[in-house]
């Protein structure tokens, strides 16, 4: 009986769902991250369950709309905002305009399990649309995060332009999340940089390389650095640092944060004539800088594991500036300390951090763990009930309300 009770648990589909206040409206999402694919994105495919008697003439309609914070909350004065929302996708989903829209296996599943009462709805994000990012909030701060995020809302009224009462309205939180190219490519990123001195003859020379351009999140990063010094200063230590770059297009804002870093004295001094060779590892982790206000993360929802913010990928022909939202980026630095008169030596190397592309088995690893800590979360929370004939999982977005009088 067990080895059945499992295979149920492994072919279940789950679907997302979430009620209007009056409980008239009801919501339905197949998934809620969705992937930039550079030449497309994937589809937002839902379902929309009316109550046959509620809407006596009037309208269900759906927008997705995405909000762009750039400044805080607590900073707006004199009606200047530091936001910006916008409606990227907007549809009449009740009554159907599009009699004859092709529905998604999902969509076909679900409709015929709820009946004819449940009409579906498909929107596309604009080919501009940038991913998901949530810049991290200090212990001081109030309000909402700086970042990108979506939202899919549904609401009734007599027009496209009437929003309605709260009471039938409906919002959900997506993601739209960039992954890695299948393969990661051979080329080793390096760089090889010089220092010369005044009054002092010769160099010290600096050649940093990766083992690899792309790394998933969690991975080692490992930079194999090479100093041969053929000037007459002496490296007094090697200081290596994983930094994430972060770019705000709205404001035309830059800045970087140290994401992972560490100091050595390893084989230092490093005097005159002499050579050095060796491999540092670093590991940039979200859960290592909880505590650091303005590291950029991936968009992410409540209880939910958090990563950095995958590095902004732009399709072939496109030029990196012109991405929009907040573009990530990576690099590891090297320092040198050539002393108190020698200044320092520095060096950048640029990589790329994100996920691994669905089908890879560093994909099918990382979504086994994700499973297993699922599966402890939630196995007995009581907003989850599965359906044994069609084997579709629903879950709540969030804990049942009262209802609310229409």
């Amino acid at each position: 009986m067990l080895p059945i009770l499992s295979l149920i648990m492994v072919v279940a589909v789950k679907v997302f769902k979430k009620t209007t206040p009056n409980g008239k409206v009801t919501f339905y999402l197949g998934k809620r991250d969705f992937i930039d694919h550079l030449d497309y994105c994937d589809p937002i495919d839902g379902v929309v369950v009316v109550d046959s008697d509620y809407l006596k003439g009037r309208k269900v309609y759906g927008q997705l709309i995405t909000t762009y914070r750039y400044g805080k909350e607590d900073d707006e004065v004199m009606g200047v905002k530091f936001s910006k929302e916008m409606v990227l996708a907007r549809e009449q989903i009740v009554p159907m305009i599009n009699q004859k829209m092709e529905m998604t296996p999902l969509q076909e599943r679900l409709v015929k399990k709820l009946g004819q009462n449940a009409f579906p709805f498909t929107f596309q994000f604009p080919q501009t649309s940038p991913s998901s990012v949530t810049l991290q909030a200090g212990e001081e701060d109030e309000g909402k995060p700086l970042g990108v995020d979506y939202t899919i809302k549904c609401y009734v009224g007599e027009t496209e332009e009437d929003k309605g009462h709260k009471r039938s309205q409906v919002s959900l939180t997506i993601k739209k999340l960039q992954y890695a190219p299948a393969t990661r490519g051979r080329r080793l990123p390096s760089s090889l940089v010089s220092k010369g001195f005044t009054f002092s003859q010769g160099k010290i020379n600096l050649e940093v390389t990766l083992d690899r351009e792309i790394y998933y999140h969690g991975e080692k990063v490992a930079a194999t650095v090479v100093i041969t010094n053929n000037s007459r200063k002496t490296v007094k230590n090697i200081k290596c640092f994983a930094v994430q770059h972060c770019e705000v297009t709205m404001v035309n804002a830059q800045f970087s944060k140290h994401v992972a870093s560490l100091e050595t004295r390893e084989g230092c001094p490093i005097t005159p004539g002499a050579n050095f060779s060796k491999t540092f590892f670093l590991v940039p982790l979200a859960s290592s800088n909880k505590d650091r206000r303005g590291i950029a993360l991936d968009g992410h929802l409540k209880d939910e594991d958090v990563n950095l913010a995958s590095s902004t990928l732009v399709g072939d022909g496109k030029c990196p500036s012109d991405a929009m939202g907040i573009v990530i980026s990576y690099s590891v630095r090297i320092k040198l300390n050539c002393g108190t008169l020698g200044g320092e030596l520095t060096t950048d190397v640029p990589f790329k951090l994100m996920h691994p592309a669905p089908g890879t088995v560093e994909r099918e690893r990382v979504n086994a763990m994700k499973k297993m800590k699922s599966i402890e979360r939630h196995r007995y929370e009581n907003s989850h009930y599965a359906d044994d004939d069609d084997n579709i999982v629903f879950e709540d977005f969030a804990r049942l309300r009262m209802n609310e009088p229409e």
